[in-house]
């Protein structure tokens, strides 16, 4: 059984909705032991879209997964564990919240 290290949350997000990502990402930083990444104005990674990274531990995931649920607004949420399989994290252990992206996960070598 693979072991859970900790979690990422991708708040995904475009030049209308950044302000409204940033107020989001920040507010979580605020309330949880949570680590916000920058505000990715292009497309990094595996990821189709704009995005801030929240980064926080497996202790923390049952109020971080729904508090993101509940204070998203619309907005695109993509968490995935972090087991040390970069490829299966993002691919087949994934929670979406809103609509479904396509990752590039050709990165992976998927």
């Amino acid at each position: 059984m693979q072991r859970i290290k900790g979690y990422h949350a991708h708040i995904y997000f475009d030049a209308h909705s950044i302000e409204q990502a940033r107020e989001l990402c920040e507010e979580a930083a605020r309330l949880f032991p949570v680590t916000m990444g920058r505000m990715h104005q292009k497309p990094v990674g595996p990821h189709p879209d704009w995005s801030c990274q929240l980064a926080f531990g497996p202790e923390v995931v049952g109020v971080v997964l729904p508090w993101l649920a509940l204070y998203r607004r619309g907005l695109v949420v993509f968490l995935h564990p972090l087991t040390g399989d970069e490829l299966a994290d993002h691919r087949d252990h994934a929670i979406w919240m809103g609509a479904l992206r396509p990752l590039k996960l050709s990165i992976f070598g998927g």
